[in-house]
């Protein structure tokens, strides 16, 4: 019988432990200097005051221990005959350790000073103990209070770092990743690095002091008790070295599905006219559940595994004292250990078993904080595909002659490339029309032209100035860009209009209304130029969003005009209007116009017909119309399209 071979599927590859990012977003806090120093220094004063206290309370227990055996062996020295004095005396010396040749009176008033004393000590370990705790409370409040304060200015420059980068990044990247994804880095990853930095770091900082203290206080003041608790210290660190590894790349994973959690609701938010246009709630309810079950499973498998952490730290911490109570316990019943020493003893094995505790959240944060902070630094290393040249120059004040030499452009993992060989020249003051299809190439061109994407071969200049050669700043300040797709900003009609000009006066921003025929609908609403738009203004209509677009463009006063099919949102009425606006404003200007309907583009200087990515005609409509038997197609396409929606017009 042959056997069948049965290939199995590649394993994924385990992620990586690293906390090179963590590290590198606690360099941040060497922004401020000194002021980053402060929370650690009142960390030490803190915890020294609190290493203090069991000291103090260890003389507060032989203050009255041995205050209350002296009044008891006074008591019993007045009870020993006297012929006994000289046998039993020296017993009870060298019981109490006193120096067993001391008389009986010399005794009395040893003891008699010891009862004296008793009180006095009693109230200065009392006063000490407030004394350390006050200390010890000012200066946690001190260094709350600055690490809160140097976390948050940590993650305020994170955020500011973010959003300087994410906006600096080219359109090749934004293709590739979803806004969710980057928002949940600049939202939810930073908060975890931000909250590690202010606790998490302070505490792991403070459990290592307050256990290098309590070692060293240990072997000071009882050796062999210190090394009956010393085992569990290095099967700790390594219990929570395994657990760091394991833990760091589930945490990970749990902001990989909060981002995908993330992306599925602000898409759904952003479309919801849509969904519930179609009635697809169930449908858009079902796959958020999914995308929270993913969340919450992943989150379920993180806290699986320190739930099966922590009782087993208990275990061992509680072992160490089963151990601590035998020797100690022995130390006592033999003499060699008093109630109060036994007493300092305990409590700083507590202060032991609480830093090895900590431990444990201090590493949930840290897992927490070095894969959110990996997340962080993975769009701060990004690299833009559009940026500065070393040595680019500044643009001067351009004419308006572009030329396109044998471009051709692909977009990056897209495959075939949508541009191929394209080459045409427009003079300056020319108005260009793009004419095709969908998909033929026509928004990939003026992409290009701001340098929103590169060309992958060949080369675009103006006036003779290889557009890689110069500034961006300096090239896109003097492009207009009105797109198919219109943003508007929360705020005022006015202040969108002259969201590319901030210092514009009222005057220039109602002139750049009116030539964009949006003035007449702008006074329309009660608070006129003052008027809120809602979110991506919702407020108004696709027509008057798309006019408050152009009026934003013209204020700019450019010299090179790009129009997106810009009046493909208005009616025949308001886009003649327009029409008649932009006729007049782009006169000496360079304009390149795309447009769906051929009327618009029938008065261009240069029309540009583009199909599959290549110019298969370009010229005036006349001369189209004559010689290009593909543009003439279209145009009569659509003129026939228009006449039977007339006539069906006329027959309702």
């Amino acid at each position: 019988m042959q056997a069948t071979a049965t290939q199995n599927p590649p394993r994924a590859k385990r992620q990586k432990t690293s906390f090179k990012g963590i590290g590198r977003a606690v360099k941040y806090l060497t922004h401020y200097k000194s002021q980053a120093i402060l929370p650690y220094i009142f960390l030490v004063i803190a915890t020294l005051s609190q290493l203090a206290v069991p000291r103090m309370i260890r003389n507060v227990i032989d203050a009255v221990t041995s205050g209350f055996l002296a009044d008891q062996v006074l008591q019993a020295l007045d009870k020993i005959p006297a012929a006994f004095v000289s046998t039993v005396l020296p017993k009870i010396l060298e019981a109490l350790k006193y120096d067993p040749a001391l008389t009986l009176d010399q005794l009395k008033v040893t003891l008699e000073a010891d009862l004296g004393n008793a009180p006095r000590a009693l109230i200065t370990a009392l006063v000490a103990i407030v004394g350390f705790a006050l200390l010890r409370g000012l200066f946690s409040f001190l260094q709350a209070y600055w690490a809160e304060k140097n976390s948050q200015s940590v993650a305020y420059d994170l955020r500011n770092d973010l959003y300087a980068k994410i906006q600096n990044l080219s359109f090749a990247y934004h293709d590739k990743n979803q806004t969710g994804q980057l928002m949940i880095r600049a939202t939810d990853d930073v908060e975890k690095v931000r909250l590690f930095i202010g606790q998490g770091l302070l505490q792991l900082v403070g459990a290592v002091i307050l256990l290098s203290g309590t070692v060293i206080i240990l072997f000071s003041s009882n050796v062999s008790l210190a090394w009956t608790a010393m085992p569990i210290l290095p099967i700790a660190i390594v219990l929570f070295g395994v657990f760091a590894g394991l833990s760091q790349p589930l945490f990970a994973k749990v902001q990989i599905k909060l981002s995908t959690l993330n992306t599925v609701l602000q898409e759904n938010l952003a479309g919801v006219k849509v969904i519930k246009a179609f009635t697809r709630e169930k449908e858009q309810q079902t796959k958020f559940r999914t995308a929270a079950d993913d969340t919450m499973n992943q989150a379920i498998a993180v806290n699986r595994l320190f739930t099966f952490l922590f009782p087993l730290v208990f275990l061992i911490a509680n072992l160490g004292q089963a151990a601590i109570l035998y020797v100690g316990g022995k130390q006592i019943i033999l003499g060699t250990l008093s109630i109060g020493a036994w007493q300092e003893f305990s409590l700083y094995l507590m202060y032991l078993f609480f830093p090895i505790m900590m431990f444990g959240m201090i590493v949930t944060q840290m897992g927490q904080a070095a894969a959110s902070a990996d997340r962080i630094f993975e769009i701060l290393d990004a690299k833009s595909d559009i940026v500065d040249k070393p040595n680019a120059s500044k643009l001067p004040a351009v004419k308006g002659d572009v030329k396109f030499e044998n471009v051709t452009f692909r977009y990056v993992g897209g495959g075939d490339p949508v541009l191929k060989n394209v080459s045409f020249e427009v003079k300056s003051g020319e108005t260009v029309a793009l004419l095709g299809a969908t998909g033929s190439g026509k928004t990939s061109i003026i992409n290009l032209l701001p340098r929103f994407y590169d060309p992958t071969e060949g080369g675009i200049t103006i006036d003779g100035h290889d557009l890689r050669d110069v500034t961006l700043d300096s090239l896109r300040s003097q492009i207009g860009i009105v797109l198919q797709e219109t943003t508007l900003f929360s705020g005022t009609i006015s202040e969108n209009i002259a969201f590319g000009k901030p210092e514009a006066t009222h005057e220039e921003i109602e002139a750049a209304a009116k030539a964009a025929a949006a003035h007449d609908f702008i006074m329309s609403f009660p608070d006129g130029y003052n008027t809120h738009v809602g979110e991506r203004g919702t407020t108004l209509s696709g027509g008057q969003k798309q006019r408050v677009a152009i009026a934003r463009a013209l204020l700019l006063d450019p010299r090179i005009l790009i129009l997106d099919d810009s009046t493909s949102s208005v009616d025949v009425a308001t886009e003649s209007h327009i029409q008649e606006a932009l006729e007049t404003l782009m006169k000496g200007r360079t304009s390149f116009v795309i447009a769906q309907r051929i009327s618009t583009v029938m008065n261009a200087d240069k029309i540009l017909v583009l199909e599959k990515g290549e110019v298969v005609a370009q010229g005036k409509h006349a001369q189209l119309m004559e010689e290009e038997p593909i543009y003439a197609e279209i145009y009569n396409s659509q003129i026939l399209s228009h006449q039977n929606d007339a006539v069906a017009e006329v027959a309702l």
